[in-house]
């Protein structure tokens, strides 16, 4: 087996990992950073992928697997804090995280997907423009999640189910996630916030559901 550290923004290498080929990149990696790393794990019948980082970067890296046909690279996450994925996918943090992507045996978990192939690994936050409240229609699956004007919608992956779990918010009420297949929003004009990255533009549609194959977390 093959195991390469991708090291994002000089993230702190925990010990376990110290003595692994490891390439730095930046925060996001680009794709053309991933494209001078794959062909290395390619040799490799077993690959494996370990990422030091955050979110955002382990949404870059299954986006970039997703669109070139490499789902099948297993892939450990190793973030140092908590968070929205490493609770999600239930990791670890820090050196706890590092053994399990070094020990672990790779599990196939559903891949979370918008429509323009861009994977959710933590957590999407959408509201109306600039923050303000958000007029629409949202579903998952057949279960109608609001109807009119909210405060936000909150979208994650779960490992329960079928891989897809959304919320509604409205004030300081609780949020009652709801978890399906699928979360489909019409909207006049919708801003999105995926793994803390802000999507340039406001959309009418929005739609985040599991993907055809899954993906290989060393769990």
């Amino acid at each position: 087996m093959s195991t390469h550290v991708l090291r994002c923004n000089g993230a702190p290498v925990p010990i376990a990992l110290a003595a692994l080929p490891t390439s730095q990149v930046a925060a996001i990696p680009e794709p053309t950073e991933l494209d001078e790393l794959l062909p290395v794990l390619a040799a490799d019948s077993l690959p494996r992928l370990i990422v030091l980082g955050e979110d955002a970067a382990l949404a870059a890296v299954l986006t970039h697997l997703l669109r070139t046909e490499r789902l099948h690279i297993e892939i450990g996450y190793v973030p140092i804090d908590r968070t929205y994925a490493s609770r999600a996918y239930q990791t670890g943090t820090g050196s706890a995280a590092a053994k399990r992507a070094l020990e672990g045996k790779p599990q196939a978990v559903p891949l979370i997907r918008d429509e323009t192939a861009t994977v959710l690994v933590g957590r999407a936050s959408v509201t109306g423009p600039d923050g303000g409240k958000l007029e629409g229609e949202a579903y998952v699956d057949e279960l109608r999640l609001f109807t009119g004007r909210v405060g936000g919608l909150q979208v994650s992956p779960t490992l329960e189910g079928s891989g897809v779990r959304a919320a509604v918010q409205r004030g300081l009420r609780k949020r009652r996630w709801v978890t399906g297949r699928a979360m489909q929003l019409g909207s006049p004009g919708a801003a999105v916030v995926r793994d803390g990255i802000s999507a340039p533009h406001t959309v009418r549609r929005l739609s985040f559901y599991s993907h055809h194959e899954p993906w290989m977390l060393v769990r």
